[in-house]
């Protein structure tokens, strides 16, 4: 990185007091012994159904499936929670002058979407210079056709890059020599920007808290085709309850783990020093560790709203969490959350680490458990799990209130409430995802071939 490091006392970089809430040292300490003793409570007061099923099918089994379904769970979950408790939205501001932008859409057969995407983009607030960059990956469909005609009737300062070798990151990297501008934004060909969204976006890059050096933000997501069919339904809920919940969290800790090629900002000079975008399914995660790894920190912009069109056929679905999913493990082996130099980075990466445990206890002891239960076999599920219900819905429903209070209302952004949705969302899209994601973890393993779309 370009930026000078801090002075280090140990391992811990002594800092100027955040101008709003708690240092993220002590809003981790608290969180994390609030989690500790909620998992504490939750391995006592689970004592006798331990008991029951070691009666049943022995010891080993007797703690795998409490701590599958309910002592790991309890931990991720809790962190989350805890942490958010103790963590208020400041609205970033950027009083200097604003930096010129390099906006880049990658491409591969968009003629459906391009010409709305840049629309979007020639609607936005930003007061600094803008242009915008087509990273054209082969497409042989009017994708480059269908966005000059709009950028010259919309009055965009636009190029295009063409890039013959498949592959999300070689056409990123052949617009990266390109770029005069100091800061590069990404958003896909099928995510439209809300008006303020880049102005959002970019004061939350230079904010520089606690006077650290922000390599990226990443921007908030929500379901561009949210009512589409009974898969977008329960996508919306994830996108706006799970994910920006999670990002939420990591960024209190100057740690998003995920700056998304679909709509985040990073700084050029960054980009450059790691090498740009890797090759790798994950390029946006692995990017995202690779700068954490020389201590710049990822920020997360809750009110930098895109709409993004989430796949309406639940096997583009699956094959994408699948893809997330291997992303991950790509992260983790090449960027290992025990080698990141700051404290905070290697603990919220860590939680990476019982991700696919979560998946595990969901699908192979939560289903069967249920179906046990179903034939009147409470063994693994049973009057135990209701008390976890009124829980889940708690968090939920702080979440979606959050969002719609500091996000939505202040943007004008009109929101329904999709009750079927969200019962498919927490249910049945649960073990949808996980069983896409233990897909991917074995495909990583195996060394499947691997696709962009």
């Amino acid at each position: 990185m370009t930026t000078a490091r801090p002075q280090l006392s140990g391992r811990f970089a002594a800092r100027p007091r955040p101008q709003l809430g708690l240092r993220p040292t002590i809003r981790f300490a608290l969180a994390a012994s609030l989690t500790a003793a909620w998992v504490a409570f939750s391995v006592w007061v689970s004592g006798p159904w331990r008991h029951e099923l070691e009666h049943a099918i022995g010891p080993v089994m007797a703690w795998a499936i409490p701590a599958f379904m309910g002592y790991i769970p309890g931990l991720v979950i809790g962190l989350m929670a805890f942490t958010l408790l103790f963590t208020r939205y400041r609205e970033p501001s950027h009083a200097g002058a604003w930096p010129g932008v390099t906006v880049i859409v990658a491409a591969w057969n968009e003629e459906d979407t391009i010409a709305l995407t840049l629309e979007h983009l020639a609607q936005l607030e930003y007061p600094g210079d803008l242009e915008v960059v087509l990273a054209d990956n082969n497409s042989t469909d009017r994708t480059a056709e269908r966005a000059e005609a709009t950028a010259q009737r919309t009055g965009l300062r636009y190029r295009r890059v063409f890039e013959a070798a498949p592959g999300k990151h070689y056409a990123l990297n052949a617009v990266l020599p390109t770029v005069t501008t100091p800061l590069v934004v990404t958003v896909d060909a099928d995510t439209f920007l809300q008006r303020d969204a880049l102005r959002y976006l970019i004061a939350r890059l230079l904010d520089e808290p606690q006077e650290q050096h922000a390599s990226a933000c990443a921007g908030a997501l929500v379901a561009q085709n949210p009512l589409a069919n009974g898969t977008t339904r329960m996508q919306q809920w994830d996108y706006r309850l799970g994910i920006n919940g999670v990002k939420r969290m990591q960024a209190a800790y100057n740690s998003a783990l995920v700056a998304q090629g679909a709509f985040s900002a990073y700084c050029t000079d960054d980009l450059r020093a790691v090498g740009g975008w890797p090759d790798a399914i994950g390029e946006d995660i692995v990017l995202t560790w690779a700068m954490m790894s020389e201590r710049g920190i990822v920020q997360y912009e809750p009110v930098a709203v895109g709409f993004t069109t989430v796949p309406d056929k639940l096997g583009r679905l699956l094959a994408q969490r699948s893809r997330w999913a291997r992303g991950m493990f790509e992260g983790l082996r090449m960027h290992p959350p025990p080698k990141q130099p700051r404290v905070l980075a290697k603990l919220i990466g860590g939680v990476d680490y019982l991700v696919p445990f979560l998946d595990i206890g969901l699908v192979f002891f939560w289903v069967p458990g249920v179906i046990l239960l179903a034939f009147g076999y409470p063994l693994i599920v049973g009057w135990w799990s209701i008390l976890l219900l009124p829980i889940t819905l708690v968090i939920f429903g702080s979440l979606r209130r959050w969002q719609e209070r500091h996000v939505f209302r202040r943007l004008g952004i009109e929101v329904g409430h999709d009750v079927r949705g969200f019962l498919g969302y927490l249910i049945p899209y649960q073990v949808l995802c996980s069983s896409a994601s233990l897909r991917g973890y074995t495909q990583y393993v195996l060394g499947a071939t691997r696709r962009w779309k």
